[in-house]
């Protein structure tokens, strides 16, 4: 994921305009007239690959895990209980790369086939009618629930830690994301149309369908119990840092859990601690703040994968003008 110019909040980075963006991110599902193309113009571009998404947390992975097929997937093929960070060091490169990369050069076909063997029994806590005591990966509604939570992630992080997104924005993103999904190339059937689908759709996943899972319940469980020491770190430095990390861990990771979230898990939190959260995040989204950031190096601001996107962008858009100068010089 690449070094975009300094850009204020809102405004789009180096390599493209928002006009430009249906021409670099050229592709056959970004031409499908119910979704926006992805590129340097695109909302998901600007802000996914940001550093600062962190600040939410495991939001998006908790909230895959705790739907009950995908959360037994977790628990019974995954390196997850074992090398939590080694999961998550494996699973996130190849989500920016689908992201980021153009519509016929792109991670998606190999994330899904990734996921083809992943598939098994559920046990009978877990097993509804809906469910019928077994899960795949490849279900379409187990697949659509984890772009779902990615897409939150990026609507979530900018929209409370960068700056408060308009009612067009938030569609404009959705639709963004209509396209990214495609990419993994997994039916679209349970994928709502627009943004206010979307909505209705979200509330009744977190209200009637996640359930705490034993995944979901060990992906939080450093809330109340200290972050595990990771590998790499001596034990003698991490008795210094821990102190201070596991604090600010479990406040980020508690407040950006949505409310009914945070009542299946069972994780503590109140109204004392719910407005130093989001007094928190009205300082990251003050103008004071995003002009300190936006004024370092792109290097620091975002991922290797989002500036590699931007850098590819900007050199077809450098060589495309190139072209029309010889063109008329011809």
């Amino acid at each position: 994921m690449t070094e975009l110019a300094q850009n204020s909040p809102g405004s789009t980075p180096a390599g493209g305009t928002p006009a430009e963006a249906s021409t670099t991110a050229s592709g056959a599902s970004a031409d499908r007239p119910d979704a926006l193309p992805l590129g340097p113009g695109s909302l998901v571009w600007q802000y996914f690959g940001d550093r600062r998404i962190a600040l939410i947390g495991p939001r998006p992975a908790v909230l895959q895990n705790m739907l009950a097929g995908l959360g037994q997937g977790v628990h019974d093929h995954s390196v997850f209980f074992a090398d939590t960070a080694a999961r998550i060091k494996r699973s996130l490169p190849p989500i920016y790369r689908t992201v980021y990369g153009t519509e016929g050069d792109n991670a998606g076909p190999a994330v899904r086939e990734f996921h083809t063997g992943i598939k098994g029994a559920l046990p009978e806590s877990l097993t509804t009618e809906a469910n019928r005591g077994r899960y795949h990966a490849l279900d379409p509604e187990t697949y659509f629930w984890a772009h779902a939570t990615f897409f939150d992630q990026v609507l979530y992080f900018t929209d409370t830690f960068v700056r408060r997104l308009s009612r067009a924005e938030k569609e404009q993103m959705y639709l963004e994301a209509k396209t990214w999904y495609r990419r993994y190339g997994v039916s679209d059937r349970p994928m709502p149309p627009d943004y206010a689908a979307f909505e209705k759709y979200w509330e009744h996943m977190i209200d009637e369908v996640l359930v705490a899972h034993p995944t979901a319940r060990y992906g939080v469980g450093y809330v109340t119990k200290g972050f595990p020491r990771p590998k790499g770190i001596s034990p003698l430095v991490w008795k210094v840092i821990a102190p201070l990390f596991n604090p600010l861990a479990a406040f980020l990771t508690t407040g950006g859990m949505p409310p009914r979230a945070r009542e299946i898990l069972a994780l503590p939190w109140d109204d004392r601690r719910d407005r130093r959260y989001q007094r928190f995040a009205a300082v990251c989204r003050s103008s004071v703040v995003n002009l300190i950031w936006d004024a370092l190096p792109m290097t620091w601001r975002y991922t290797p994968y989002a500036r590699e996107g931007f850098d590819r962008t900007a050199r077809e858009g450098s060589a495309r003008t190139a072209r029309a100068g010889s063109a008329r010089d011809a």
